[in-house]
């Protein structure tokens, strides 16, 4: 099960959409998932990247629907495809812990969700990237790489002991693009 529920800021949206969408939001806050799937539904079925993600969660927690893990990657496959960062990382971690997604290739394919968030300012994503280069688990290891990611994380221990791994050359360029990088969102 992934635990990574917040809504990213996204696109300015129309007075019905938006409607729906926080009115689904406040339903599931309340605990009232019934309502959450019968407003989230219908947008998801339009293609509503947001809408995805959130059903997408609702089966991957098994909340106002039998829990179903393949439900929940195919939701956050298709939310993530749009740019949904959210829905990106939780397609992520799927990848990472094998659950409901298939499993070959699935480091690789956990470290190209994980950029695709990271690349948009996803914090949480960003540390699991990083920690992706420094064990070279779906990626080359890179510790330039790995000290990116993290600090941009702020994960300061993990960066502290990848600094130690690297020449001061290698921690000078880290910190380069550390300074110079910019989020880059998708939609």
């Amino acid at each position: 099960m992934i635990a990574a529920l917040t809504l990213a800021a996204g696109p300015v949206i129309g007075p019905a959409r938006a409607g729906a969408l926080e009115d689904a939001l406040a339903a599931y806050a309340k605990g009232d998932y019934a309502t959450a799937l019968a407003l989230w539904q219908p947008l998801a079925a339009s293609g509503d990247p947001d809408a995805e993600f959130w059903l997408g969660a609702l089966y991957d927690l098994g909340r106002g629907v039998p829990q179903s893990l393949d439900t929940a990657s195919r939701l956050y496959g298709k939310a993530a495809q749009q740019g949904q960062a959210n829905a990106q990382f939780n397609l992520g971690q799927m990848y990472e812990t094998g659950q409901g997604v298939p499993a070959e290739y699935r480091w690789a394919a956990a470290a190209a969700w994980y950029r695709r968030a990271a690349e948009q300012g996803y914090r949480a994503a960003q540390g699991n990237l990083g920690a992706l280069y420094a064990t070279g688990r779906g990626v080359q290891r890179n510790y330039i790489e790995a000290y990116k990611w993290l600090a941009l994380a702020g994960i300061t221990a993990n960066v502290e002991f990848v600094a130690r791994q690297m020449s001061a050359q290698e921690i000078d360029e880290a910190k380069r693009l550390v300074r110079d990088w910019q989020p880059r969102k998708e939609r």
